[in-house]
């Protein structure tokens, strides 16, 4: 008997997991979606794709033990685990650099880093080291800039975490060469997370580049899941 494969996704709920938890299906992939507070909406996105919903909240231990439990109790003769998508991130506080607190640096770090650290080496226990394979995506963010351009500036607690989440990464993949992992990248994507910013400032950032879709980054992740 085959059993189905399934990728973890959390932040499932929101606009590019829930992008993602569509599309997964048409690769033979079934979704689990990680949510925080909208049961209803996950569910019924589980439900559509084949796949079911668990309260993952990245902020909480309690929360990720709680999810990997009832992952394994899921899972039990009915599937594994082949992946998992960090998705989930608070929105940026829109604040200069000298006006971060250590609770908005603090929380921004506690879902993007501790939380999917957490998260992460406890599906490598359960599942992955087993088979000794997994993937592993991390949604990293255009802001972080890169050789070519400086960070993006007013938003720096977001840009410490997503930059901290790409070497928390690089030392899984260092320490588990086994693992396939990779990261994304998106600039400026059509989701609630906009909501944070001044509609001028959207404006004028569009002018300059279209922002993406998530569906647009939904296909991204999904090549990189399959490649």
């Amino acid at each position: 008997m085959t059993y189905p494969s399934y990728i973890l996704v959390s932040g499932g709920s929101g606009g590019i997991g829930s992008a993602l938890c569509r599309l997964l299906p048409s690769s033979g992939f079934k979704p689990i979606v990680g949510y925080r507070g909208n049961r209803e909406q996950a569910e019924m996105l589980a439900l559509e794709c084949g796949g079911f919903a668990v309260k993952l909240d990245l902020a909480h231990d309690e929360s990720i033990a709680q999810a990997l439990a009832q992952i394994s109790e899921q899972l039990v003769g009915a599937g594994n685990i082949s992946g998992v998508v960090l998705a989930a991130s608070p929105p940026p506080d829109l604040l200069p650099f000298g006006k971060l607190t250590p609770e908005i640096l603090s929380y921004q770090l506690r879902i993007n880093v501790v939380g999917s650290q957490l998260l992460l080496a406890g599906l490598i226990k359960t599942y992955f080291r087993k088979t000794k394979s997994g993937v592993v995506i991390g949604i990293l963010s255009e802001a972080m800039g890169d050789s070519s351009h400086p960070p993006v500036t007013g938003m720096g607690a977001y840009v410490i975490a997503k930059t901290a989440l790409r070497g928390m990464l690089a030392v899984c993949a260092a320490e588990y060469p086994w693992l396939y992992v990779r990261t994304v990248s998106p600039g400026f994507t059509q989701t609630r997370m906009l909501e944070v910013f001044d509609e001028r400032y959207l404006e004028q950032m569009q002018t300059k580049t279209p922002f993406a879709r998530p569906e647009d980054v939904a296909r991204l992740i999904l090549e990189e899941i399959v490649s």
